[in-house]
């Protein structure tokens, strides 16, 4: 199955066919969408997709792919920023949270494949869509902290970034919740002090 990064690759049709499809999958999840049913969004037959996409399993990674595209290409840029180990990682966690903080669909899109635990679609997700911005993660993790599991830390700077995110509903009602902590910069600065520096590094002075 051969799944195109890059969006400008996608014909104006299949670009429309992606575009309506990422929002029906991110509400209804992989199988609560049909072929048709994205079709009729489109204002197209079923047919018509099939041309541009074999089956749906195509369709479906194509979409994470394309709603994954800005988010790829803000990593790779802040990557391959020149400056310290430290500074790179401040910036590639700015960076992050910012694309990932308005796009709810993405992230409803990432919840709803882990929530399936369809493990062929989370295995070719991986190596066709996650896997370089990993790879990029994983590598500068180890420049940062040489000693530590690159892997885990690479979920970790994922991770504490996007769990910040989906519990804005609920963490704006428990205890100490502020209105400010839904700030993308302040999410940011916390996730990357804490990653830096340790719980240490949030101890008023």
């Amino acid at each position: 199955m051969t799944i195109l990064n890059n969006p400008k690759e996608f014909s104006e049709t299949a670009l429309s066919i992606l575009e309506h499809a990422i929002p029906l999958f991110a509400e209804k999840g992989y199988a609560g969408v049909s072929m048709r049913e994205i079709a009729q969004a489109v204002g197209i037959r079923a047919a018509t997709i099939y041309h541009h996409f074999p089956n749906k399993e195509a369709l479906h990674l194509g979409a994470m792919a394309l709603a994954f595209a800005d988010k790829a290409e803000g990593m790779a840029q802040a990557l391959s920023e020149p400056g310290t180990p430290q500074d790179r990682l401040r910036r590639l966690i700015f960076r992050f949270t910012e694309l990932m903080s308005r796009d709810r669909n993405f992230r409803l899109l990432l919840q709803r494949e882990l929530m399936d635990g369809d493990e062929a679609r989370l295995k070719v997700l991986a190596e066709k869509v996650f896997k370089d911005q990993f790879n990029g993660l994983a590598e500068l993790a180890a420049s940062v902290s040489p000693g530590c599991d690159a892997h885990l830390l690479a979920i970790s700077m994922a991770g504490l970034v996007l769990y910040h995110l989906e519990t804005g509903p609920i963490r704006k009602f428990l205890p100490g919740g502020r209105v400010e902590h839904d700030d993308p910069s302040v999410i940011a600065g916390h996730v990357t002090t804490i990653l830096l520096h340790g719980m240490g590094g949030c101890a008023k002075p």
